[in-house]
């Protein structure tokens, strides 16, 4: 049995497609939230950053087993 944060690290991952995903149709559509910093984009940086944890936490428990 896989430990926890092997599926922690698929649901972040898939989280962050998801988010990053609404972050590039946001850019290519030209669309600019009217928020303080919706220039910096950030759904495409913050889709990124859990895409990279999602990743780290499925290759370091990926080989572990919980009895």
């Amino acid at each position: 049995m896989k430990p926890i944060w092997y599926f922690v690290g698929l649901i972040l991952g898939l989280m962050g497609l998801i988010i990053l995903a609404a972050g590039i149709t946001d850019v290519v559509s030209g669309k600019i939230p009217s928020t303080v910093l919706g220039e910096t984009h950030p759904n495409l940086w913050w889709g990124a950053v859990m895409i990279v944890a999602g990743v780290i936490f499925v290759v370091k428990n990926k080989d572990k087993a919980v009895n």
